[in-house]
């Protein structure tokens, strides 16, 4: 390395062969020095220059003059030696420049004459190309052509010697079994362990029943056991003449025929062997014989029905579907999560998955049609095993409950279509490679088989609206008992008749509930989840039950059953997409919508607002404050109305998408209902309205005549309202004295807290929507209305009007903080104005309305101000009159 060089252990030691002494000596190398892969020029030249210097100089002060000559005489001589060098390695250079110059003539010369060779073989090629392909060769003067037809005329006498033996084999036989009655020859044949053999026997026996057939029809036209004799050879008189001893003297047909019955049994036999050995080679040469019997029926119908795993199998299905208690009642649960597949059936197909796969292999080397026998011993696993163990699991599931059958069901085909899946990706016979699309077809098939029973028609759906039927009407029992119970005593008005329908409806819905409860066909299992859900004992009766006494909280909406309602309902939706397909969906999913409408809409959220509408109808005329409490369940009425809507929006109607009519009758449908429901909490509010304005009413009319005409004296007497008549007017409500600052009306006060708690219900009914501003803006109006028709009845004097303005302060105060219109709160100045009219002098008065067209923007006239100024107690006065002829 170029970093070693002044290290003295990197220097190289080209005087490693003479032995230092006191005097310098000249160094020494060959040939051997420069090939080293070590040599490095620097140190070659330094050790030449150490070589040449004296072991006594080398070391202490240098204080002798430089001395060149030993130097000089070192460098001479390793010069003189490198010359030396340099001629031995040109010499050497010589020598090889020779040898590689006859290395080239040598190679030279032999790929000319390996030229020549494959000229020589290319053109033979060409020759014998040329004559296979009809040209003529110059030696036998004709082409390939003549060769292949006498091969094919050697083949062709072949096949017909061949042929000619066959037959001359098949004429002894025959000869054997209609003279002697025996087949020795095929006998002989039979018993040699050759597969080969036994196939040409399968086949002459075969070739002897249509000769048999032929030549002896007496043999296959037995009547009562008897052999019926026909003449001649085909059955007609005189046509080889004397017929009668061509006749066979044996039934040919039972002799050829039972031949054929042992040489198939034999066959069975030994391939039972075989397959008990593992002989695959061997199981494959009877398997092959075995095809001309029907086909290879028997054998594929022994090595399928002998299959240790149907034997096992048989013995265990009359085992009870397992699983404990506590798993069916989590499947029977609308609200649990469902547990899988039942641990008998799953057991089953892990079983029938490792079966299958490691068959496949067998039955590939062991028979050459495999496809077959695979496809019968798929068939037998799916119509025996898998289809027995899932009837009796849904059998059990059906004595649960109808959710516990849907779930079931659901769980199963589930697992059986992955055991499909990943039998399609091992390949089975054709493992690594792709499953043949012919097995692919029968597993399509025996799955689909498996469940066709339980979709027939509009089962299924049948099934999933009961057990929703079944579900909702738990879970609303209590509510629909509370609301017929209350229909009951609500005394018959008109709006009773018209809620007639509505109570019909709950009657009906609660006595199916009821009968279905009570009777014998629903399991004990099922019955016991349905009163869970309801909220009821399961000790007593349903009917028992219904007379009970439920509280206020059964009747009131509640959000979480409803969202409770729309998962069962979604569960309902996913398991019919994954179980019934695609074609049937529309239909299936406007009948769950129909389902919902009537559950939810109708029974549920139309049952509330109609108590609801009934409650605000109550208090229409009552004479203490109305009870506005049935404002708190239309906020649940508008949230299970919107998740309904989400539900049906987004889930239901978008799944009709492929049947544009049933998707529009749907949206139609839902149309309609939400118009409808939205229809009576129009009413509702309205009715609300109509409540509070009529009680506000009353709590006017219940102001006193003196309360804006108090005695001066309780005030501070006359002196200091003389001096606050003077001030003039500002566009404010005017200042009011110390003592009246704080005092309201009791009207005021009454109709204050009241309003307040109309708004906090309001706000909790209907949120802080827009819906929230339109109904405080309409109560407004009417609060701003009764008000101005109010302060018109009144006598005002000047102490009353600081306390009408310290009212119309409260009132506005509360209005103000509403969620009002923006475009409505200018009207409130309204009321402002009309304060001043009672607490400013006629000069302010008359300054007020000096140069104005109109009062608040031109929405008062002048004129519509008098009824107020007539009100005034100096209404008889000079000024006030001055200013009532201006209006």
């Amino acid at each position: 390395m170029p970093g070693a060089v002044d290290t003295p252990s990197s220097s190289v030691n080209v005087a490693s062969n003479y032995t230092r002494s006191l005097f310098s000596q000249a160094a020494s190398f060959d040939l051997e020095t420069f090939s080293s892969q070590d040599f490095i020029v620097k140190d070659f030249i330094d050790s030449l220059s150490e070589s040449t210097v004296p072991p006594n100089r080398r070391s202490g002060p240098s204080i002798q003059p430089f001395d060149p000559r030993p130097l000089i005489r070192g460098f001479e001589h390793a010069l003189k030696r490198l010359s030396d060098l340099s001629g031995v390695l040109e010499t050497k250079e010589t020598e090889l420049s020779a040898n590689v110059r006859r290395a080239e003539a040598q190679h030279a010369s032999n790929a000319q004459s390996l030229g020549r060779k494959l000229d020589e073989t290319i053109d033979s090629f060409r020759n014998l190309d040329s004559s296979l392909n009809g040209g003529r060769s110059e030696d036998n003067g004709f082409g390939g052509n003549a060769a292949v037809k006498i091969g094919e005329k050697l083949e062709e006498l072949d096949r017909q010697r061949v042929r000619a033996q066959d037959a001359k084999f098949l004429i002894q036989c025959w000869l054997e079994v209609s003279e002697k009655g025996e087949l020795y020859l095929l006998e002989d044949m039979r018993r040699q362990a050759s597969g080969d053999s036994k196939v040409r026997c399968a086949q002459i026996a075969r070739q002897l029943l249509k000769i048999s057939q032929r030549l002896d029809p007496g043999s296959w036209n037995q009547t009562h056991g008897h052999l019926k004799i026909v003449s001649g050879l085909n059955g007609t008189n005189g046509a080889n003449g004397n017929n009668e001893n061509h006749v066979p003297r044996h039934n040919t047909r039972e002799i050829v025929e039972k031949f054929s019955e042992t040489l198939e049994k034999d066959l069975l036999t030994q391939f039972d062997e075989f397959y008990r050995r593992a002989n695959f080679d061997g199981m494959r040469d009877c398997a092959t014989v075995l095809q001309d019997f029907g086909g290879g029926a028997s054998v594929i119908g022994m090595f399928v029905n002998q299959h240790q795993f149907f034997i096992d199998r048989s013995q265990l299905i009359t085992e009870e579907v397992g699983s404990d208690v506590d798993t069916w009642e989590r499947l029977a649960d609308p609200d649990a999560e469902t547990p899988g597949v039942e641990p008998t059936l799953q057991s089953l197909i892990d079983e029938v998955k490792v079966v299958v796969q490691e068959e496949s292999a067998i039955i590939k080397r062991a028979f050459p049609y495999y496809e077959t026998v695979l496809g019968r011993f798929l068939q037998r696993v799916f119509q025996q095993s898998i289809q027995q163990r899932l009837e009796m699991v849904l059998n059990k599931a059906n004595t649960i409950s109808t959710l516990a059958f849907l779930r079931s069901l659901q769980a199963s085909r589930s697992y059986i279509s992955a055991l499909v899946d990943d039998l399609k990706a091992h390949g089975l016979t054709e493992h690594p490679d792709v499953l043949s699309s012919q097995t692919g077809l029968i597993l399509d098939q025996q799955f689909d088989d498996l469940f066709v029973p339980y979709f027939v028609g509009s089962s299924y759906i049948e099934k999933e609206k009961r057990n929703l039927e079944e579900l909702y009407s738990s879970l609303l029992f209590k509510f629909t008992v509370f609301h017929k119970s209350r229909r009951r005593k609500v005394p018959t008005t008109f709006l009773a008749s018209l809620a007639k329908s509505g109570s019909e409806m709950l009657a009906s819905a609660k006595d199916a509930y009821v009968e279905r409860l009570d009777s014998s066909d629903l399991a004990p299992q099922q019955k016991a989840m349905l009163l869970r859900v309801a909220g009821l004992k399961d000790t007593d009766s349903a009917k028992r039950q219904m007379d009970m006494e439920f509280s206020e909280q059964d009747g009131l909406l509640s959000t979480i059953n409803a969202k409770r309602m729309l998962k069962w309902l979604a569960e309902a939706v996913g398991r019919g997409l994954e179980l019934s397909g695609g074609n049937e969906t529309p239909k299936d999913v406007s009948a769950l919508l129909d389902l919902l409408l009537t559950h939810m809409g109708e029974l549920y959220i139309d049952t509330a607002l109609d108590a609801a509408n009934d409650a605000a109808a109550a208090q229409e005329n009552t004479k203490n404050e109305p009870d506005l409490s049935y404002l708190e369940n239309l906020q649940s009425a508008i949230t299970i109305m919107h998740l309904m809507l989400i539900c049906i929006n987004t889930v239901l109607i978008p799944l009709a998408a492929a049947n544009v009519t049933i998707r529009r009758d749907m949206e139609k449908t839902t149309n309609m209902a939400m118009n409808h429901m939205e229809d009576k909490v129009n009413v509702l509010m309205h009715r609300t309205l109509d409540v509070t304005l009529t009680w506000i009413g009353k709590l006017l009319a219940t102001q006193k005549r003196t309360d804006f005409r108090p005695r001066d004296d309780v005030h501070g007497g006359g002196s200091s309202w003389l001096e606050l008549l003077q001030t003039p007017a500002s566009p404010s409500i005017a200042p009011t004295c110390e003592n009246c600052a704080n005092e309201d009306t009791q009207t005021c006060l009454s109709i204050f807290n009241f309003l307040t708690r109309v708004h906090t219900l309001a706000l909790g009914a209907l949120s802080t929507t827009s819906n929230l501003t339109t109904f405080l803006t309409e109560l407004a109006t009417g609060i701003r209305t009764l008000l101005l028709e109010h302060f018109k009845k009144f006598q005002v004097s000047a102490a009353g009007g600081i306390l009408v303005t310290k009212d119309i302060s409260k009132y506005l105060e509360l209005l103000r903080s509403w969620e009002l219109d923006p475009g409505f709160q200018p009207s409130l100045e309204v009321l402002t104005e009309i304060g001043n009219l009672f607490v400013i002098g006629p000069e302010a008065l008359r300054e007020r309305l000096r140069g104005k067209a109109g009062v608040q923007g031109g929405l008062w006239e002048k004129g519509d101000l008098r009824p107020y100024v007539v009100r005034r107690e100096d209404v008889g006065s000079v000024g006030v009159q001055a200013i009532l002829s201006t209006l």
